[in-house]
């Protein structure tokens, strides 16, 4: 392993893509994102990017870091992408630590509550859309209609309601596994049995798919992401 006192190691090339389309996806959400990235305790490494959603999009690959916690800009992090030493050294550029604002959700204790085909998902992000054009104005998306529960799942006495915000947010980073032969978000561009799974703790909403997760606070955001 490279004799560096801040990095990342990633030895799969495919890890390596994983990462780097991640890096992208926040770039385009936000040409100024900052990836955080953890070491996980079981193993393996989380990158974090909070979207403008305000919500919290995640990204797990099989890697090593040092220190166990850092930022990097999205920018920077792709150049370290583009340059990946023989050890599979990646340098993150400079650090971005003060950059990143709240805490993130804990690693346990989610509770598995329903999953939700990813066709509906789908669906519900092109009506979402359509809704947006006709009612964005120079400051974005209404925050109605960001906040507005389009899916609601429970278990138990356990039940949540999943907002437009977490729609958008799965779908603009790309965490559905979609063909790419179709219109953006057409149902049959996934396959009829994907599903995303929802879980929720007491304070934490999350929302898994294929290829990504992503977090929103129940309750008050701003404790979290401002």
């Amino acid at each position: 392993m490279t004799d560096a006192e801040r990095g990342i190691w990633l030895d799969d090339p495919a890890d390596r893509e994983d990462l780097s389309t991640f890096a992208d996806r926040a770039q385009r959400l936000d040409d100024a994102a900052v990836v955080r990235l953890r070491a996980r305790p079981a193993g393996g490494v989380v990158a974090w990017f909070a979207t403008g959603f305000d919500v919290l999009a995640s990204r797990v690959v099989d890697g090593r870091i040092r220190p166990a916690d850092l930022c990097a800009g999205a920018d920077q992090l792709q150049n370290g992408l583009g340059a990946v030493g023989s050890d599979g050294y990646v340098d993150p550029g400079f650090p971005m630590d003060s950059a990143w604002r709240g805490v993130l959700p804990p690693d346990a204790g989610f509770v598995h509550l329903d999953d939700v085909p990813a066709r509906a998902v789908l669906d519900l992000a092109h009506r979402g859309s359509e809704l947006v054009k006709e009612h964005s104005s120079a400051h974005g998306p209404p925050a109605s209609l960001l906040d507005q529960e389009v899916v609601g799942v429970s278990a138990g006495q356990d039940s949540v309601g999943i907002p437009m915000r977490c729609v958008f947010a799965l779908t603009s980073m790309g965490f559905l596994p979609q063909t790419g032969a179709g219109p953006e978000f057409a149902p049959e561009t996934v396959a009829a049995d994907e599903v995303v799974r929802v879980r929720a703790t007491p304070a934490w909403l999350r929302v898994d798919a294929r290829f990504g997760t992503v977090y929103r606070r129940r309750g008050d955001p701003a404790v979290v992401l401002r």
